[in-house]
Formats: C-alpha cells, structure tokens, sequence
C-alpha cells in the first residue's frame, strides 16, 4: 500500500506576525509518498530535487522525525514506513520548505494506516518535525501549510491556533532570489529586547491587521503591514531588499515584507492584475543585481495540504 500527499508553501509572520502569523499559497509544494513496509521502522528511501543535501536520517530529517512522533503517538513503534520526499521547494527559501515535507507526511501516514485523526490533531507531529529544520518550535509555517487559509497562532506550545478572514481578492505576489538563508541562521541574527516604541507600533499593526482582514478592509491591511521589529534585522541577509520592497510599494502592492526567514519577498496586492505588476517590477531589482529569481502569484490557499 502506498498514499501522496501534497503540501503547500507558506509564507511565516506574513511580515508583523512574527512566529504568530502564516498563509498558505496554493503553488508550489512538496509532496511525500509513503508505502507499508514488511520491515519494522521509519526510514527515507528516497529523496528528489534537494541537490543530496538533506539527511536521510529519519530523526535528523523533517518528514522523518514527523512520521516517527506520530507513530509513537499512535503505539505503532513496530510498524514498517519507508518515506519518499520529492522537494518542489527551493531549500532555505522562507517558503516553508521544511513544515511542507513534515505536514505532507503526517498527512500521508495518517491515511495509510487510517488513523483517523484530523488535520489540527495531526499539527504537534509535524512541527515536531520541522523543528528539526528550524530548531525551534513555531507553528507559522506548519499550521497554515496543513489547514489552509491565514492562521493567527496564539500559543505555539499549546497549539492554540485560529484561522482569520481571507478577504476575496487578496493576492500574493512572492519572488525568490536564488540565494539560500538557514531559518536557524535568520534566527541567530534577532535580538533579544524590543525598545518600547518599536512594541507598541508592532503590536498595533497586528491587531489592526487582524481588523483589515475581517473587515475587506485592503486600505487598513496597507496600513499595517509594516515590521519595525523583525525586518530592519533581517534586511541585510537579502541583497537589495529595500529596493525590491520600493518597487512593490511603487508597482501598487498593500504591503511588502520578507517571507518567513526569507530570501523570498513577499507582497500583497488587491486582485491578480496587481499581484502580476508587482511580482514584475520586485524581479527587475533582482535582474539588475544579476540575481537569478523566480516568481510565485497566487490567491490564499484555503484548503491546505492534501491527499493526491
């Protein structure tokens, strides 16, 4: 027996959210086969589009230990699962890579031994898994990958998650510079203290950005799409993320910030036409940089990770 999963990108803090906050995109995504093995345990059989740069380890490998959690939750420890991962995903590219191979193979394994749980159920395995990858626990990626849509995250321990209003015509335009950036990397970097200004307008731009998307609001979500806390820190690990982000702004975008750790960048936009313009005019900087990059428009992906 065998079952396919696929899993979506994502993008994490969606700029003033950090660690709280994550859409899911409807392309791209990895996808994850599973097959019932005679021979007891979890193992990675085999692994595409990662340029052999991922482990085949199964505690060491996101997919793997996601699999491993969620067999013991089960008490199916002497089971047999071999686990192949075929990365659509560019590594290290703030489009939540590794929570998409994790969520596509819990997904998977819980239809192939019908274990009956549901996508919320099926969350602690697979951020167990993309801890691996990040090295700390956080659901933003995770989360809006598995259940679709955009997901406000109250408590990461708890798993207190809450799914937000997807106003029609929100529009994502991504672009993705070629360079890699190690989310434990991008971790290193932050600081430890906020000063008290900077805290107080994050934390009025995430409530308010809460309120724009409830209300259709798309001048509001402008308005509030604005990190002062985590992007200034991460800036400098993109090559000419100031420009890319003016020419978002100037292109017409609501807002534009950095995916997750980045290096992808990520903006939002009212209706496709937009999204289009502005996915042109973030590349063109890149271009002129002689950085090779590619582009990714798409609506909010309302329904998650699947079954193929």
């Amino acid at each position: 027996m065998s079952v396919k999963a696929f899993a979506p990108a994502s993008i994490g803090n969606i700029g003033v959210g950090f660690d709280i906050m994550g859409l899911a995109l409807e392309q791209p995504g990895d996808e994850v086969v599973v097959h019932q093995s005679t021979q007891p345990g979890i193992r990675i059989t085999k692994m595409t589009g990662d340029q052999g740069k991922l482990p085949y380890e199964t505690e060491k490998n996101t997919a793997g230990m996601a699999v491993l959690r969620l067999t013991e939750y089960l008490g199916a420890t002497n089971i047999g699962i071999d686990i192949e991962v075929h990365k659509k995903l560019p590594l290290g590219s703030g489009m939540g890579s590794s929570a998409a191979s994790a969520v596509a193979a819990v997904l998977a394994v819980n239809e192939l031994l019908k274990a009956g749980l549901n996508k919320k159920q099926l969350l602690p395995f697979a951020c167990a898994g993309e801890a691996v990858a990040s090295g700390s626990l956080h659901a933003d990626n995770v989360a809006p990958s598995l259940l679709g849509g955009i997901i406000l995250i109250r408590d990461n321990h708890t798993y207190d998650i809450h799914r937000l209003h997807t106003p029609s015509g929100l529009y994502v335009a991504m672009v993705h510079p070629n360079i890699r950036i190690l989310t434990s990397e991008a971790r290193a970097i932050l600081k430890d203290a906020v000063p008290m200004p900077q805290f107080v307008q994050q934390t009025a731009n995430v409530a308010s950005f809460v309120v724009g998307l409830q209300n259709n609001d798309f001048a509001l979500i402008g308005r509030c799409l604005r990190d002062v806390v985590i992007e200034p820190q991460r800036a400098q690990l993109i090559p000419g993320f100031y420009d890319v982000q003016a020419a978002a702004m100037s292109a017409g975008a609501l807002g534009c910030s950095i995916s997750g750790a980045g290096p992808a960048i990520f903006a939002l936009c009212e209706g496709s036409k937009t999204a289009e313009m502005v996915a042109t005019e973030m590349q063109k900087v890149f271009i002129a940089q002689k950085i090779e990059s590619n582009i990714y428009l798409s609506p909010v992906n309302e329904t998650g990770a699947v079954i193929c």
